[in-house]
């Protein structure tokens, strides 16, 4: 028994050393047209959907081809009837048969300091058929418990997929995991039982990435408000149980001093993509080591 827990201990220390280890460049950037500002990635089942804010809400669709992405030619309009809805999209929560949610953070006024947060049921199946959220739009869900924006990704804690989002603001944000299945018939985030667990972040967070099976939440930040690159990935459970977040590593990349707004793994831990609002080089392959 002694010599299983010494074994164990070792293991549980060269885990948590493997994972402060985590490292991360960019290899080459690319620009892609047609996006407006990019404002996140997905990559679902060996397809890109990089999402923007043209001249109104939209995702298009791409696959991979060695080191570049190919457009597939299928754009998804995030309008209804004609009318721009989700304008500007901020995150999009899928994992296997659970609802799908977008996220849009509205601007109330011209200065940027009052903001409206929404999440959006939709049938994801239906938009990539139809092209537009017309038949495809399920529910709209203010974000009233967020403090500013919203940006949903599904995680796993306690064997159970949450939705967690985060806010965009320099002081006071938070990451909060909700309810899937009572966020999906709610009319706001604040009805009972919606709002599960959360823990208090540190600023800027424009999306967040969940890494299966390495318990590992990535806050994709800007070091300053909209500029340079911050990549912050956090121990979940740990911060959770602690109330605010605990830090396995912050990674900056101070050649960049654009605006970071999304990352995603390819299917693996070794390359992702991360997505600036810039017109150029605004999908960016990177390496991850761990």
């Amino acid at each position: 028994m002694k010599t299983f827990t010494i074994l164990l201990s070792c293991f549980l220390l060269a885990m948590t050393s493997h994972q402060a280890n985590v490292d991360m460049h960019i290899t080459h950037a690319l620009s892609i047209d047609s996006l407006g500002a990019c404002q996140g990635v997905s990559f679902q089942k060996d397809r890109l959907f990089l999402y923007g804010d043209r001249e109104v809400g939209m995702i298009r669709e791409y696959t991979l081809a060695g080191d570049s992405i190919v457009y597939t030619n299928k754009e998804y309009r995030l309008t209804l009837h004609d009318t721009d809805v989700i304008n500007h999209p901020t995150g999009i929560a899928i994992h296997d048969k659970l609802p799908v949610f977008i996220g849009n953070s509205i601007r109330l006024n011209t200065a940027g300091t009052q903001w409206k947060a929404v999440i959006y049921s939709v049938n994801w199946e239906g938009l990539l058929k139809t092209g537009t959220l017309d038949g495809n739009l399920l529910n709209t869900i203010e974000d009233d418990a967020c403090i500013q924006g919203t940006r949903p990704e599904y995680v796993q804690y306690n064997n159970k997929w949450y939705v967690a989002t985060a806010d965009y603001g320099g002081k006071a944000n938070e990451v909060r995991l909700y309810d899937p299945a009572l966020l999906a018939k709610a009319k706001k985030t604040s009805e009972k039982g919606i709002l599960v667990k959360k823990f208090t972040c540190s600023p800027w967070v424009q999306n967040l990435h969940w890494i299966p099976g390495k318990n590992i939440l990535v806050l994709i930040q800007n070091q300053v408000e909209g500029r340079k690159w911050r990549f912050t990935f956090l121990d979940l459970e740990k911060s959770l149980a602690a109330g605010t977040e605990q830090e396995i590593k912050v990674i900056d990349i101070n050649e960049r001093p654009d605006e970071l707004e999304g990352f995603t793994l390819l299917g693996n831990t070794m390359k992702g993509i991360a997505a600036s609002s810039s017109r150029k080089d605004n999908a960016n392959m990177m390496e991850v080591r761990w």
